[in-house]
């Protein structure tokens, strides 16, 4: 998949390995990047979506399924959980929800799944990662046509930005990822769609796990993140109790933050893509 073959290795291809393992991507990797014909392993995950049981009409019902997935075929996706934000209270729950995080994406790793770090805008702090460099040694993807979907308005307005902290004030408060979670060899580091992407492609990535924050701004509309990858063909799904929202109460709709942010998750069962519990995917994975 990425260049890389553990079969009778010449010389020089020996050596361009013990390069890799210096630079802590260790034997596992090479395994994994070589490819293999399985699938993976399979797990069955609860899921949860929103539809309309009488067509034309406009009542929404929530409805729960079980989905087959392969841990080759799936990639969790860390969206934007930098290790400041200019909104104190946003600041607060994001180390909140890394450590719920950091647990299940110990267990994610066990069965095989590729974990992808997107803190978007940080890259420079990132640039002699291998992590990262493995990304920009990637040739350059073209993502197929979009899909063109669009989706109504949001159910709560964020215009304000959403900080529910008196007195704090839009600024570029973030320069890496939260410290809470930890990026190991095997992950991968990246906040642009198309490099991404053309990851998936090279190891036959289907579906995205998508965890992280803001569940009405970044969660949707970043270029690796629900709207693009569904656009692109992707199938997703959010980790409902691993996000958040920048939702103020006192704007509209006038409801706690918590009521918020449900209010967003249902908007994207109803629209974009199905939702899980963080408990769900572990008892799976296990």
């Amino acid at each position: 998949m990425l260049g890389i073959t553990p079969y009778k290795l010449s010389p020089t291809a020996g050596l361009s390995v013990a390069i890799l393992l210096a630079l802590g991507f260790g034997c596992s990797l090479l395994l994994r990047a070589a490819g293999s014909s399985s699938s993976g392993g399979r797990f069955h995950l609860l899921l949860r979506t929103e539809v309309q049981a009488f067509k034309g009409g406009s009542e929404w019902q929530k409805a729960q399924f079980k989905q087959d997935f392969s841990t080759r075929e799936t990639a969790v996706v860390i969206c934007d959980m930098w290790d400041h934000h200019w909104c104190t209270s946003a600041t607060q729950r994001v180390v909140q929800i890394a450590h719920k995080m950091k647990p299940v994406l110990k267990v994610a790793r066990s069965a095989g799944i590729l974990i992808i770090h997107a803190p978007s805008e940080t890259m420079d702090f990132y640039r002699d990662y291998p992590q990262r460099r493995l990304m920009l040694a990637l040739p350059r993807a073209i993502p197929p046509l979009s899909l063109g979907l669009e989706s109504p308005a949001l159910p709560i307005d964020d215009s304000d930005e959403g900080c529910d902290t008196p007195g704090d004030t839009v600024h570029q408060a973030w320069t890496r990822e939260n410290p809470v979670l930890s990026i190991e060899p095997n992950d991968v580091i990246s906040d642009d769609g198309v490099e991404i992407y053309g990851l998936l492609q090279q190891k036959g990535v289907k579906n995205l796990l998508i965890l992280g924050v803001h569940a009405n701004m970044c969660i949707l509309n970043r270029t690796f993140a629900i709207k693009q990858m569904t656009n692109w063909g992707m199938s997703c799904v959010l980790v409902r109790d691993l996000t958040d929202t920048m939702y103020n109460p006192q704007a509209r709709p006038y409801v706690s933050h918590t009521a918020g942010t449900e209010l967003v998750i249902d908007y994207i069962e109803r629209y974009w893509c199905p939702t899980t519990l963080s408990a769900d995917l572990v008892k799976a994975l296990k």
